[in-house]
């Protein structure tokens, strides 16, 4: 009774764990950046999917939805900070000024990436909780918007490969299904050759049974035959010598 209830509170953490870690991906939270020797305040928001497809898609998403093309070079993985930034750019819905908007996207792990956004309004004039709470509140809703646009494009996809690889199975289930129907066939054909060859091998055996009796009744036959003859001849040259 004991082991059993271990074991139910360990499966209780476990799914209480994934919960909680599911809950996290795409939750924008206030956090900082190191950027230009100096801690920015920034929002970072957690990704399901690998730091090259975060990327990918939040450059596209910009361009799509505001018209922003950021810009930045470098291959991302584990512990990579590769800037990815927007100079002088309109972005009405956080502000009426021009501002400059930066970027990182970097890989806690293999299947999650993490994206920092962060802005300024000029040289030393960073979006911050205190200094520019509005701007930087409309700055938080562009960054969830995003995340709930790449939680919507990352199910999609995985439906897509879901969908694909049951695609895939019924495929193989057809494929596998013919081969047993075309096997059961030919086990099938296959016993009743070998049926056919037992029935033809005891009909082999009865037939050699009988020859061999004839053979035998013929042997018999030709050698009376061969002693008549033989007396035949006999009394043949007994009357030729009379």
């Amino acid at each position: 009774m004991l082991r059993v209830s271990h074991l139910l509170l360990s499966a209780t953490l476990l799914l209480t764990t994934a919960a909680t870690a599911q809950a996290q991906l795409y939750d924008t939270r206030t956090s900082t950046v190191n950027f230009e020797k100096r801690e920015r305040e920034a929002f970072k928001v957690q990704i399901d999917g690998s730091a090259q497809w975060t990327r990918d898609f939040w450059q596209s998403w910009l361009k799509d939805t505001y018209n922003i093309r950021l810009k930045g070079d470098g291959v991302f993985g584990v512990g990579k900070k590769d800037i990815l930034a927007a100079k002088q750019v309109p972005m009405s819905s956080v502000t009426g000024k021009l501002i400059d908007l930066y970027s990182t996207v970097t890989a806690p792990s293999d299947s999650v990436a993490e994206l920092s956004v962060w802005a300024a309004t000029g040289p030393e004039s960073f979006l911050s909780a205190t200094g520019t709470p509005s701007e930087f509140s409309s700055l938080r809703n562009i960054v969830q918007s995003f995340a709930a646009a790449a939680r919507l494009k990352a199910y999609r996809e995985q439906i897509s490969e879901a969908e694909k690889q049951v695609a895939a199975a019924e495929k193989e289930k057809e494929k596998l299904e013919k081969e047993r129907v075309s096997l059961a066939g030919n086990t099938k054909s296959n016993l009743e050759k070998i049926e056919q060859l037992k029935k033809q091998n005891i009909d082999n055996k009865l037939k050699s049974a009988e020859d061999s009796v004839k053979l035998l009744d013929n042997v018999r036959l030709m050698e009376l035959r061969k002693q008549q003859l033989e007396r035949r001849r006999a009394r043949l040259t007994n009357l030729d010598r009379k």
